[in-house]
């Protein structure tokens, strides 16, 4: 009989060439799973937050693997799985040229008008 073992990582644990943003490449065998990056929302929040990563044969697997590590107490609403390959990173050393075009696009921030109490969430 197999056992399989869930191994959680958390933000910095995951080594360079196993993330997803690399050309590593993992071989498709039967004792190795991909690795998901695990988003919940909570019940009070308007966003998913980055909770951790597991190892999941495919994608349902990964979500019913989440929902029992990450939302022991029900305090999740929505979780999402994404396979790490897929997700890219800008480097933080080239932020400053990254981000320069959008330093003279003023318009794009409220700062011209003052929004009403009954607004929410903005």
């Amino acid at each position: 009989m197999r056992q399989y073992f869930i191994q959680k990582f958390y933000y910095g644990d995951i080594p360079e060439e196993k993330s997803g943003g690399s050309n590593y490449e993992v071989k498709a065998d039967e004792s190795t799973w991909p690795l998901w990056e695990i988003f919940i929302r909570s019940k009070q929040g308007l966003d998913h937050k980055h909770v951790g990563s597991l190892h999941a044969a495919d994608a349902q697997m990964a979500i019913e693997n989440a929902r029992d590590v990450y939302t022991r107490r029900m305090e999740g609403v929505s979780i999402w799985a994404v396979e790490s390959k897929y997700i890219i990173a800008s480097n933080p050393d080239e932020a400053g040229e990254l981000y320069e075009p959008a330093m003279d696009k003023v318009y794009r921030h409220p700062t011209f008008y003052d929004l009403p109490d009954e607004v929410k969430h903005m």
